[in-house]
């Protein structure tokens, strides 16, 4: 058993690992010769956009701890203490939406989103902190055994010191992205730095373009020879430089010519570039393109279904990542046993009006959803139990298969037909 240990030990050891993940293998300078971090990247529109997508979208959606009833039955356990902290606030700073925000947006750009969880003297949550993923290490001891090092610093608070604090496995709330050995997740950003680098280079030059007046570089010819031809460029510069002298009209002196030597942005297909970058970051956070403003291959007929996908390919695969991880953290073995924690993703899976109310007739004339049950998927009044309102109700001429025509069966066995 020691050597089986040692093995899962060395094997599984996270090395020459910082800010917590990985990512220090690959992110800083892109193949475009520009630097690509996550302060960098959420210059882009794009990728402010789709982790604005992403993380409003997880702090939007309703969040609860259930417990198990009786037939398999859920029931919001309101009077447990963490469905306080989960559905309302975590801290008495910050509110739930806030909260779950700011994790989804480390976990979309350093691939890891961590938490402190606070407990009193008998080991219940009262408190659930944010922190930064980028002063926090993952390593194992000698035993084996996880535990996380955070940098504090003085920036946190006056009365903190820059200084290391060690944290259990317990007291961390850990929710990893995409990663290699199940213990950090790497980050997005790190592993399309290309991408996005390319994307910050085309912006640039478009904005380098319109700030030399809209117009391609040349050169200043003089038919002889200039005693300081950098007076020249600089006067050429002051006069000429900038879109807001981009209306001026030049005069040549002593035989000087203009030759533009730069292609246009048309011919470099630069529209073209910038629009496949954007593409391509919505392909990393798997964003459909409508939801970043590319309408070009979206329809009335298919917009709908692409936020649908969005829910199920996109979305769903972040909350059950989340419900794991919180499941795992906050709640001890004999609780995991009772209650679970879940998000209602059921109101962005909801159709437009009409198919919402096909959908409900069909459950109700088939007795598998009362008219309370759908009440409360549309957020209405319940209709009191006492005038019917949790009846369940199936149309009165269904019958089972083998009985279908009993009613012109014979009776006396010995009539026969006339």
């Amino acid at each position: 058993m020691g050597i089986l240990n040692g093995l899962f030990r060395s094997r599984d050891k996270p090395e020459n690992r910082t800010s917590g993940s990985a990512y220090s293998f690959f992110i800083g300078t892109s193949t475009s010769g520009k630097r690509v971090n996550e302060k960098t990247s959420m210059q882009m529109t794009a990728v402010y956009c789709c982790v604005r997508i992403l993380s409003e979208a997880i702090a939007s959606l309703p969040l609860h701890l259930y417990c198990y009833g009786e037939n398999d039955s859920k029931i919001r356990a309101i009077n447990h203490p963490l469905y306080f902290l989960l559905h309302n606030e975590p801290n008495s700073e910050m509110t739930s939406f806030n909260f779950r925000e700011t994790l989804m947006t480390h976990l979309l750009l350093w691939g890891n989103a961590y938490a402190q969880i606070i407990r009193n003297g008998k080991g219940e949550i009262v408190a659930i902190y944010p922190l930064m993923p980028d002063r926090m290490t993952v390593n194992r001891d000698d035993k084996g055994e996880i535990y996380y090092e955070y940098r504090v610093s003085n920036d946190d608070a006056k009365t903190f010191k820059d200084s290391t604090v060690r944290l259990p496995l317990s007291e961390v709330l850990h929710v990893p992205g995409l990663g290699f050995d199940g213990l950090v997740g790497y980050s997005p950003i790190a592993m399309a730095k290309n991408a996005i680098g390319m994307a910050i280079a085309c912006e640039e030059y478009g904005a380098k373009f319109f700030a030399n007046s809209a117009a391609p570089s040349g050169v200043l010819e003089h038919p002889g020879t200039l005693k300081d031809p950098s007076k020249v460029r600089e006067s050429w510069m002051q006069t000429f430089g900038g879109s807001h002298n981009s209306s001026r009209i030049a005069v040549l002196e002593e035989g000087m010519k203009y030759a533009p030597i730069s292609i246009s942005p048309n011919e470099a297909q630069f529209l073209e570039t910038r629009k496949f970058q954007i593409d391509e970051i919505a392909r990393i956070f798997r964003i459909p393109p409508h939801m970043v403003g590319d309408l070009e291959k979206s329809s009335f007929s298919n917009i709908e279904q692409q936020s649908l996908e969005f829910v199920k390919y996109t979305l769903d695969p972040w909350v059950t990542r989340w419900e794991q991880s919180m499941e795992r953290a906050l709640l001890n073995i004999d609780e995991k046993k009772d209650y679970f924690i879940k998000f209602n993703v059921d109101g962005l899976l909801r159709g437009d009006y009409q198919s919402r109310m096909n959908g409900y007739a069909t459950a109700r004339q088939n007795g598998w959803m009362s008219a309370n049950d759908i009440r409360t998927l549309e957020n209405l009044d319940l209709i009191p139990k006492e005038d019917g309102g949790d009846l369940y109700l199936i149309n009165g001429n269904m019958m089972k298969l083998q009985d279908a025509g009993a009613a012109y069966e014979t009776t006396g066995g010995d009539e026969k037909d006339e």
